[in-house]
């Protein structure tokens, strides 16, 4: 690309950075905010039109003579692929710039299969689903994952997961870029839970958490309005911060009395079977309590007060303005939450809990492919990806 191509496509750029939020805008607006000759705007516009980023819409209101023509980002410009892989399901998606999802499929697969036959199913299920919307692999910007273990999101391993055997350090995005060569981002499922219920439910919240319940325990924390993932990605493990009702109960991490070990689906399940019902799973569970089981609706409230044990801290230290609750384990419904919030509303301070929302996850489980999507769209349409991603060199 020649130095004029490249300082044209680099203004373009930084105009497409004020259209990204959607809101139409006349040639005469974007001069204002830019500070632009209408000249240089015009042949910005012209380009980001001729790329197919920009789209006009609706005329502006007229304040004499011909009303002035609007543009926005055109979303069908690239697609996203996001995906949502869990400790025993996966959930695959095309998504477009906007955020809505044109495609998708799940099944239930095994993440302790392995890097190889998960990721395989992923970019088949992917592929599939481009050709179902007519489109290819050069219209996919970019590719958000979420996995259920640390990650190390600047390289997009995992490290060290306790139930992904197989996959520590395994060099996921390259994986990926030999069989679907796009750009790849990877994050704890739990945090990309977290984008996707903020950016569904709380677009306005900028002190979030998410609590995953399901095979595993895990939080993901937005404070000041940012994913915080920690120095090595492990930020909001509470799945195996100690429980002292559980100090005798091993855990799969090597610890015991962890809360995972207490409160997640398999281990309310062991729970019940001990007591002779017959409960192997956490599907199990729910399915009991939505029959009405009282022993069950016991375990699933103790499950919560355990939980909120760990929450109660973590209100202490995060102060947060909302703490939903997902994962599969949500679907027991408000039996769970009911124990959470009768802990941490009687356990934290009045000033904490005061403006406090404890809640069910809007999102549900769309959480997670909400979430990879815009992992995926926020580095796609960045300053710095966006010659990359939209300019053929």
């Amino acid at each position: 690309m020649s130095t004029d191509a490249v300082q044209t496509a680099n203004g373009a750029g930084q105009l497409f950075q004020l259209l990204r939020d959607g809101i139409p805008r006349t040639r005469a607006e974007l001069a204002k905010t830019t500070g632009l000759a209408r000249s240089t705007v015009a042949v910005r516009v012209d380009e980001l039109m001729r790329m197919g980023l920009i789209t006009p819409v609706a005329d502006a209101v007229s304040t004499g003579g011909r009303p002035p023509s609007q543009f926005a980002i055109n979303p069908a410009a690239k697609v996203v692929v996001a995906a949502d892989l869990g400790a025993s399901h996966a959930t695959v998606a095309i998504v477009d710039l906007a955020g809505t999802v044109l495609a998708e499929t799940s099944a239930s697969l095994d993440i302790a299969l392995g890097p190889e036959p998960v990721l395989t199913w992923l970019v088949d299920g992917a592929r599939e689903l481009l050709a179902s919307v007519e489109r290819t692999v050069d219209d996919v910007a970019a590719m958000g994952i979420g996995v259920p273990g640390p990650v190390e999101h600047s390289t997009g391993q995992p490290v060290n997961p306790p139930i992904m055997p197989g996959w520590d350090h395994f060099d996921i995005p390259a994986w990926i870029f030999e069989h679907m060569p796009v750009p790849v981002l990877v994050d704890n499922d739990v945090n990309i839970m977290a984008l996707g219920e903020r950016g569904l439910a709380w677009p306005g919240v900028d002190h979030l958490m998410f609590v995953k319940i399901a095979t595993g325990i895990g939080t993901g924390i937005i404070s000041d309005g940012r994913l915080q993932r920690g120095a090595q990605g492990i930020a909001g493990d509470i799945g195996h911060v100690q429980v002292a009702r559980g100090a005798d109960i091993p855990c799969q991490c090597g610890n015991r009395g962890c809360l995972e070990a207490l409160a997640s689906g398999p281990a309310i399940a062991r729970a019940l079977r001990a007591q002779g019902i017959e409960a192997h799973t956490g599907s199990d569970v729910v399915d009991l309590v939505k029959r009405g089981n009282i022993d069950a609706i016991q375990a699933v409230r103790q499950a919560g007060r355990d939980i909120g044990e760990v929450l109660t801290t973590c209100v202490s230290l995060m102060n947060p303005s909302v703490i939903a609750v997902g994962g599969s384990m949500a679907r027991v419904g408000e039996h769970l939450i009911a124990g959470v919030r009768e802990v941490v509303y009687s356990r934290s301070t009045p000033l904490a809990t005061e403006y406090l929302s404890i809640v069910q996850s809007v999102a549900a489980e769309h959480a997670g492919v909400r979430g990879a999507s815009m992992l995926a769209i926020e580095h796609a349409l960045s300053p710095e990806s966006f010659t990359a991603a939209f300019l053929p060199v």
